[in-house]
């Protein structure tokens, strides 16, 4: 299929069916270009891929979460000083983040936000927040030009728009039989997108949120930076041949936006990368984390006689694990993950990233 580009080498392990159902997607009406990315895994629709359309837009492309990405803040937190004792302790202390009031000057209101009290939360499923260090360095002047500091510890965030993201697309679906895909030139289409728009924005004002409430909690401040944001779950305009067409990402980091953050599992590094000016054989899109290698069902059974209550809290970086959730805790064990390295190096085969910097985690926040 010459229209269907797939980012990946012998040495990273992807799942066929993905790639099959991917290839029947590159059959929709409308559709003019699809990538799939490394990190590419099966889901309702596959996670790790974009598709790009031309008159056309499809909702269940992108899912429930829409505007679904990955913040990093600064926070005041010296490397040299870190307590990860005393941020642990502070965090297990709290049931919820909800028990963190909203800044004052936020102007927010749980009850007003279209995300209701989940706003400010991190949700379920691969979301997180976590504490990282700076583990190299490869190119100095963007990472300082970035606002980066070796010396601090930063803060990566996981989330979206929660369960506003859901009711937009169970409404497009309900009213309009989504889909089939809508017309761009269609009221349903246009209603769609000015939702999906805010959708987006709520998300990051989320992530914003969840940060403001860790830093808080844990006395880190809370005038904290956040230094990029990188959003994979959307759909986006952008001019191709003089003609308007709508990037669809799923699981996928925009490669047109600056620098993104591609993390792997709770027991391997993030890595800080610039996109190269040739994304185009990847849909303008590159990798979005290290993508899933087991179903969650399979995960407990596989793993249940490795690890006791506690030592699943900790990783082979000797980072520590905040979850509540036995369950979830085998569900996003770093052997349900693929290997990041590998994903990484996919991407450096095709010539799509320069590697900037790798951040080690230090402690994994899950609600």
């Amino acid at each position: 299929m010459n229209n269907l580009t797939i980012i990946s080498s012998q040495k990273n392990w992807l799942e066929q069916d993905a790639v099959i159902h991917l290839k029947k997607l590159c059959t929709l009406e409308g559709v003019v270009k699809a990538a799939g990315l490394p990190d590419l895994h099966p889901g309702k629709t596959p996670v790790g891929c974009t598709i790009i359309t031309e008159d056309m837009i499809y909702p269940h492309l992108i899912g429930n979460d829409i505007g679904c990405g990955m913040s990093i803040y600064t926070t005041s937190i010296e490397k040299r000083k870190i307590k990860t004792d005393k941020i642990i302790k502070k965090l297990e202390s709290i049931a919820s983040l909800k028990e963190i009031e909203l800044p004052d000057d936020s102007g927010l209101d749980p009850t007003s936000s279209p995300l209701g009290q989940s706003l400010g939360t991190i949700g379920g499923g691969n979301h997180f927040a976590e504490f990282q260090e700076v583990n190299e360095i490869f190119d100095e002047d963007r990472f300082k030009s970035l606002g980066f500091d070796k010396g601090h510890i930063t803060l990566l965030v996981h989330s979206g728009s929660r369960g506003f993201g859901q009711a937009v697309l169970d409404e497009s679906i309900r009213l309009y039989e989504a889909q089939k895909g809508l017309p761009i030139s269609s009221d349903a289409a246009r209603n769609y997108l000015s939702k999906h728009d805010d959708a987006v924005k709520w998300a990051l004002i989320n992530r914003d949120m969840i940060s403001y409430r860790i830093l808080k909690a844990v006395g880190a401040g809370t005038e904290n930076e956040r230094l990029l944001d990188s959003c994979h779950n959307s759909i986006t305009m952008k001019e191709l041949d003089q003609k308007q067409h709508y990037i669809h990402r799923k699981g996928a980091s925009p490669s047109d936006t600056g620098a993104v953050i591609i993390p792997g599992s709770r027991g391997s590094l993030s890595y800080l990368v610039m996109p190269k000016d040739n994304t185009e054989t990847s849909c303008y899109s590159l990798a979005h984390g290290a993508g899933r290698k087991w179903e969650r069902s399979l995960c407990k059974s596989r793993l249940q006689g490795k690890y006791t209550r506690e030592s699943i809290k900790s990783t082979a970086l000797k980072s520590r694990v905040i979850c509540s959730d036995n369950s979830l805790l085998f569900e996003e064990a770093p052997e349900a993950y693929k290997n990041v390295d590998t994903v990484i190096q996919s991407l450096l085969d095709f010539e799509l990233i320069d590697i900037i910097a790798t951040f080690k985690p230090i402690i994994t926040y899950k609600a």
